[in-house]
């Protein structure tokens, strides 16, 4: 047996001992060195690398930038009339980040204020359209006594907050609700499209936006310039003291062409028709009056309108939201002869005496099939200013067969017809002015000879809205300028108090012979005397008007059959249309009226025209009575 080999020596235990210590020592010493090392790193990082990152953040936490809305900008008529302007008013408001239940908190609000439930569905509306807000109202229009109460109770409803506000108001309601617009609480599409045009810094703080009218084509020159207020804050994010303050920059303030007397005297008229009017001034197209009716009261929309109103306006079998000036389109009925005597002048196609022979039709040879004149019998023999007087239909069949629907539709253009006018103001159609190209575009079919000869008097596909009208009557009234029409006459700075005027604009100028437009007017002239379809309405004006009434086709008539106003509902019968300016040899005033199933021209829009024309010409105040639907139709059917 071999002898086993010696271990080898082992380290004294006092020797171990010392060098597990010494071990110990350098693993402490490195940690503390990596621990220096790291905080060494962090301050230099700190206060060196990212101090100037650091130091910002550290002084935000000690200050905050309020945001300052500006006042939104003044609108006025043109003889400085308010139409739109501003108040403050407390509001109570939630921040739903800050509140754990929402339902709860506002119980706890309703013991101190009354909350009515109306207030809790707009509340919580608006949290569904709006997700970018801090703070949303939960009613406003506070008293001084429940602001106080709710400001005395803040220390138990986190995340409640009094706030004083800036609302818009419209002090003459419903007048020209229309063509203001109104504003309404921002959504979440409004904040994307602020983003999106870089504007949204300019907004923080501001609640409303510009939603339809002046108030949206406007909204920049309205909204002004935010300001801010930097202040010093504790940890609990109370403010201390203010430390600098940029102060808004109000809106500026908009005067416009339209004259409120005149508006409100053109919105009685209407009394209880549908319709719309375009009042323009021939020399500028600015737009003196511009109704749509009915309407609606705008400051409804101001502080978010409630299910009840909203229900009543958007269900309404009356369409009072829709701007039916610009946004309706009818045929123009007889309105469009004048014009298209003017294309038959033009081109050639028919002088001034040259006549037909009216037997109350056209028919295209070898055809049984009738184009029927409004009186069953005829007008006789009949040139062109006759052709205009007593609106012979017949005529026009004629003419519009003989022009082609092609020479029709580039005469036509020429007036601004089957086009958007450029006005300053959002929604505009832009109706249609048939072609051959124009169906072939829509429909792929062929063009057809009928359809030539019933757009001759302006039915057919023939539609076009009260604003191209009044715009087509206004270049006719000047000698053929085309003024693209202009709601807002002149801008003041608020900052400098300084006024300038919006510059005018012209569209297109027609080369209109002046002889060929005389043959015209003078027809037109003698549409208001005796004899002719508005000679009722017009007679004894002390100025001269010139003037075309026009009836445009709701359902079709079969071709054997009369039509009979009496046995139709109400909204099945003809639009009553009416064109006209004065004074006929010096225009100030070019007027187009549509009324919804009014009837005769002559008879419902006419008499709205001569109460807007005499005001305006002679400040004469009509005794108005309130256009009225007539039960049972003396008139079946005047062109």
């Amino acid at each position: 047996m071999k002898p086993s080999m010696k271990p080898s020596m082992e380290l004294p235990a006092q020797d171990r001992a010392r060098i597990n210590f010494q071990q110990r020592i350098y693993l402490a010493t490195s940690f503390i060195l990596l621990a220096f090392a790291l905080l060494l790193a962090r301050l230099v990082d700190t206060q060196i690398i990212h101090h100037a990152s650091y130091l910002k953040q550290a002084e935000n936490n000690r200050t905050s930038s309020i945001p300052i809305p500006p006042n939104r900008g003044i609108i006025t008529d043109d003889h400085g009339v308010v139409l739109a302007n501003n108040y403050s008013a407390y509001t109570v408001e939630l921040a739903p980040a800050k509140i754990h239940d929402l339902n709860a908190t506002i119980n706890d609000v309703a013991q101190l204020i009354t909350i009515t439930p109306a207030d809790k569905l707009r509340f919580f509306k608006i949290l569904s359209e709006s997700h970018h807000f801090d703070t949303l109202p939960l009613r406003t229009h506070l008293t001084d006594a429940e602001a106080a109460r709710i400001a005395a109770n803040r220390y138990r409803l986190p995340g409640v907050e009094v706030k004083a506000r800036l609302f818009r108001h419209y002090p003459q309601g419903m007048l020209a609700a229309h063509l203001l617009g109104y504003v309404g609480r921002m959504n979440d599409a409004d904040l994307a499209a602020l983003e999106k045009n870089n504007q949204l810094n300019n907004y923080l703080g501001t609640d409303h936006i510009g939603k339809t009218g002046i108030e949206q084509s406007y909204e920049t020159i309205l909204h002004g310039q935010t300001g801010f207020d930097q202040v010093e804050t504790d940890a609990n994010g109370h403010i201390i003291r203010s430390l600098a303050q940029q102060n808004p920059v109000s809106g500026d303030h908009l005067t416009l062409w339209l004259n409120a007397k005149l508006q409100a005297i053109a919105e009685q008229s209407f009394g209880d028709f549908r319709g719309a009017m375009v009042a323009l001034d021939p020399n500028t197209g600015g737009v003196l009056a511009l109704v749509s009716h009915p309407g609606f009261d705008p400051n409804l929309f101001v502080d978010g309108i409630d299910s009840e109103d909203w229900n009543q306006l958007n269900d309404s079998p009356d369409h009072p939201l829709i701007n039916r000036a610009l946004r309706a389109a009818y045929p123009e009925g007889s309105t469009i002869k004048p014009f298209m005597a003017l294309a038959g002048l033009h081109y050639g196609v028919r002088t001034p005496e040259q006549t037909i022979s009216d037997p109350g039709y056209f028919a295209f040879p070898g055809s049984s099939h009738h184009y029927r004149d409004w009186a069953p019998n005829g007008h006789g023999i009949v040139d062109m200013h006759k052709s205009i007087v007593v609106s012979c239909d017949t005529y026009y069949y004629r003419l519009a067969n003989d022009l082609g629907i092609d020479r029709m539709h580039n005469y036509l253009a020429q007036f601004g017809f089957g086009q958007k006018s450029g006005i300053d103001l959002p929604g505009e159609v832009s109706g249609v002015l048939p072609s051959r190209a124009w169906k072939a575009k829509i429909s792929r079919q062929p063009w057809y000879p009928g359809e030539t000869v019933i757009c001759g008097i302006g039915q057919g596909y023939n539609l076009t809205t009260p604003l191209q009208l009044a715009v087509a009557t206004a270049a006719l009234a000047n000698g053929g300028t085309v003024w693209q029409p202009q709601v807002v006459r002149g801008i003041t700075d608020s900052k400098t108090g300084r006024y300038h005027d919006t510059p005018a604009k012209i569209t297109r100028v027609i080369q209109i012979p002046p002889a060929d437009r005389q043959i015209i007017v003078d027809a037109m002239i003698d549409v208001t005397r005796p004899g002719g379809t508005a000679s009722h309405a017009c007679m004894g004006a002390p100025y001269l008007i010139a003037a075309k009434t026009g009836t445009a086709q709701v359902v079709g008539i079969r071709q054997n059959e009369k039509y009979h106003a009496a046995s139709l509902t109400m909204r099945h019968r003809d639009h009553a249309v009416f064109i006209a300016f004065a004074p006929a040899d010096h225009p100030k005033i070019a007027i187009a009226i549509f009324i919804e199933n009014g009837g005769h021209g002559g008879t419902t829009a006419a008499p709205i025209a001569r109460a807007v024309m005499d005001y305006y010409l002679l400040k004469k105040i009509p005794a108005i009575t309130p256009a009225s639907t007539p039960a049972t139709p003396t008139i079946d059917h005047v062109d």
